[in-house]
């Protein structure tokens, strides 16, 4: 892992900012474009069933879901921090049922609110402890997520397909574990590839979130990716067309967005989603926030 990162000092731990930051980072991922198989403000021709305007309705929602996350961290007395992944799970589930009801119906941030959910726990719990780095929120939130896998994917095999979650198929058939693998790794993605991107890529703030969304993807098995393509042979490809688009520049290169521009059309015409990445993405940007480096 990234020792220079996970160094990196929080300087948003109250609950008031650390909320305000999830929410920022929500929207900041959402607006940003153009994004291959994404929404965003110009396009969403891979999520017919949902617009820009969808995601800031499900983004709003989320506030009392992240207090909640946060004041179940800072209360949180014992040693099993596995617990308290276990108080903050039906929270979420309260704040999926919120965001479909609100969206009709439409996934907008279920990965999201997984993600968000465990971090915004993680850091009410370390504003008990008074540490403040990256380092001690990835730690905190391993030990949350210890055995995640194994304790979710348990039973899976006695379920039929019907009953069966796409994540919990992909594991099934491909080995895939998804975003409960990056939590249960200390989200390894996030602080090897998106934040050291975010720091240091050059640009407007479109331009270094669309860098960074681009290296996440090319580091990682987008669950979302292989479930639109029906095989996880989509991933080195994709990988393929990231590493021409990147080269040795960024998103403030001419010829890197003309290159971004035809993955975005690719996307569109074979249908392909970067869900998962875009949680990873969000993620990264929070840590940005957090961090008070973005």
């Amino acid at each position: 892992m990234n020792d220079g990162v996970l160094g990196l000092p929080i300087v948003h731990d109250e609950k008031v900012t650390v909320v305000n930051d999830a929410i920022e980072s929500m929207l900041y991922e959402v607006v940003t474009n153009p994004k291959p198989g994404l929404v965003d403000p110009v396009s969403h021709h891979s999520h017919p069933d949902m617009d820009v305007f969808t995601f800031i309705d499900s983004t709003v929602t989320m506030r009392p879901y992240f207090e909640m996350a946060f004041k179940r961290g800072q209360t949180f007395v014992d040693n099993d921090l596995r617990q308290l992944l276990g108080l903050i799970r039906p929270d979420g589930m309260d704040a999926e049922k919120t965001m479909f009801r609100v969206t009709d119906g439409v996934n907008t941030h279920k990965g999201a609110i997984f993600v968000m959910g465990i971090m915004s726990a993680a850091l009410g719990y370390l504003s008990q402890t008074k540490k403040h780095s990256l380092g001690d929120l990835i730690r905190t939130e391993k030990k949350m997520t210890g055995g995640l896998i194994h304790s979710d994917f348990a039973d899976v095999k006695s379920k039929s397909s019907k009953e069966l979650t796409a994540g919990e198929r992909q594991f099934l058939k491909y080995g895939k574990t998804g975003i409960r693998g990056e939590a249960e790794e200390g989200f390894p993605t996030v602080i090897n590839d998106g934040m050291p991107t975010l720091l240091n890529s050059k640009g407007d703030k479109n331009e270094i979130i669309l860098t960074t969304l681009l290296n996440i993807v090319a580091h990682s098995e987008d669950s979302n990716l292989i479930k639109r393509a029906g095989s996880p042979k989509i991933v080195d490809l994709v990988h393929q067309d990231v590493n021409l688009i990147l080269g040795d520049s960024d998103l403030s290169d001419p010829k890197a967005k003309e290159k971004l521009k035809k993955m975005c059309q690719e996307f569109d015409d074979q249908n392909l989603s970067l869900g998962g990445s875009a949680d990873l993405l969000i993620l990264t940007i929070f840590l940005g926030k957090i961090t008070g480096n973005f």
